[in-house]
């Protein structure tokens, strides 16, 4: 019996080495393969069209640009291309593929969509599975039409600003009705600005209805004496306008030398800030206010 056992566990271990052996030369192999697969002009074509597909969603959804540069390259490295060159502005992407000394340049406009970080980590999870596994560019391509935002459920993300305005107010010594208006108003103006946002009104325009809406509703703290802090509820009400990323990023963008890009963004910002200024305004000219 000891022997017949010594002799299970020995072909075990030589069953085992057979499998990693077997596991291992299928991927030496297939890497061996991909390296010395030629890649003609219309397959360098389509490369070039897969990478500048991945950093066209990355930029639709809000990533900063010298990930986009980064992940273009690691790309264009995984599926066999020497170099990937690329060039950013705010409203396009231009790109080249370099092979042997043959080029392959293509650009994309970018149309700007509501930021989501969840589509630029699927993109870097998809870059790091082909460089782990050597996927083609019909592999990507397939991938990424799989690449879906992942939105949250409206209604918490409704309650979750509410809350967040109020407890600004509260930290700025609201009392009990101002935390209470504040996020009354705040969840009702993000329930506009969703729905604006469905409807694919522009981002200016949604911005400024939805600081004019908030602002009529919590005037009703002043008009009807509700509490002693209408000044708080007032500032802390718009409070889910204040464009934090796009300024984030464009200074991000300025200090890694993409001036073009950094200017866009602020831009952009600093429009989004004047629609909510414009809104504001608006509201308070029309109820007589004369200040906060």
């Amino acid at each position: 019996m000891p022997q017949l056992y010594q002799i299970i566990i020995k072909a075990n271990k030589i069953h085992n080495f057979y499998i990693t052996f077997k596991y291992n030369l299928i991927i030496i192999l297939k890497n061996f393969l991909r390296k010395e697969q030629i890649i003609d002009y219309e397959e360098q074509s389509k490369i070039t069209r897969v990478i500048i597909k991945a950093a066209v969603l990355m930029l639709e959804f809000g990533a900063e640009s010298i990930l986009i540069e980064q992940t273009a390259q690691r790309l264009g490295k995984a599926l066999g291309v020497d170099s990937v060159e690329i060039s950013l502005i705010p409203s396009a992407i231009v790109l080249t593929t370099l092979l042997k000394g043959r080029s392959a340049t293509t650009t994309r406009r970018v149309h700007h969509k509501p930021i989501n970080m969840s589509i630029v980590c699927d993109v870097q999870k998809m870059v790091i599975e082909i460089e782990k596994d050597k996927h083609d560019s019909d592999w990507v391509t397939t991938h990424m039409k799989n690449i879906q935002p992942n939105y949250y459920n409206r209604w918490l993300v409704i309650l979750m600003v509410g809350l967040a305005c109020a407890s600004f107010s509260y930290l700025y010594g609201a009392d009990i009705w101002a935390f209470a208006i504040t996020f009354i108003s705040s969840s009702i103006a993000m329930y506009i600005r969703q729905e604006l946002s469905k409807k694919r009104f522009m981002l200016i325009l949604t911005f400024g209805i939805t600081a004019f809406i908030a602002t009529l509703l919590s005037s009703t703290s002043l008009l009807f004496n509700l509490t002693n802090t209408p000044n708080v509820v007032f500032a802390a009400s718009v409070l889910l306008l204040v464009p934090g990323f796009p300024f984030v990023t464009s200074f991000l963008d300025g200090f890694k030398g993409y001036l073009s890009m950094a200017w866009g963004r602020w831009l952009q910002a600093s429009l989004l800030t004047i629609a909510t200024c414009m809104g504001i305004i608006l509201a308070m000219s029309v109820l007589n206010i004369k200040g906060w």
